[in-house]
């Protein structure tokens, strides 16, 4: 036995061929996204944009994410700093003979005092190694920034803002 199959014929239309249509080629030209994977400037005096130089340009921008953190994270260590000489100043006049509340965590628990000055001795060369860290970090980051910015600006000029 035979089985018939139904098949259905819809008409195709043809849509007419409009100018964007005809000058495709020049209609994408203007087009940013499209323009660079064609191997064409957009305008006159812009230059087109790689990939090599989109990745540059992210890695610039995450590496500039990073200082801003990082400059963030210092002036939070200078500030400590600050306050745990004003601190050791202060235990300085204190008699030998005194405890003094020490903060570990959220509680304070009293101390002698050589205890507490030890305590804080050790608790500034702690900070003293992160601000040189960091120090160290936020210098790495800027070099790199300053080879992509020389990178970047030689490739586009004055068409990029890499400034802060």
């Amino acid at each position: 036995m035979m089985q018939r199959r139904m098949v259905s014929i819809l008409p195709v239309y043809q849509f007419p061929k409009t100018q964007a249509s005809l000058s495709e080629p020049d209609y994408r030209a203007n087009v940013p996204g499209i323009a660079h994977q064609r191997g064409r400037k957009v305008r006159g005096d812009e230059v087109e944009v790689r990939r090599e130089d989109q990745d540059r340009i992210n890695k610039f921008s995450r590496l500039s994410s990073r200082e801003q953190v990082l400059e963030e994270e210092l002036k939070v260590k200078a500030k400590e700093k600050e306050e745990l000489d004003d601190v050791s100043m202060e235990l300085e006049l204190a008699d030998e003979d005194e405890t003094v509340p020490y903060k570990i965590g959220d509680a304070f628990y009293h101390v002698k005092l050589e205890q507490a000055q030890e305590m804080l001795e050790k608790a500034s060369e702690r900070i003293d190694k992160d601000v040189a860290r960091l120090r160290d970090d936020i210098s790495s980051i800027q070099d790199q920034m300053t080879q992509l910015k020389v990178e970047l600006y030689a490739r586009f000029g004055k068409s990029i803002n890499l400034e802060k």
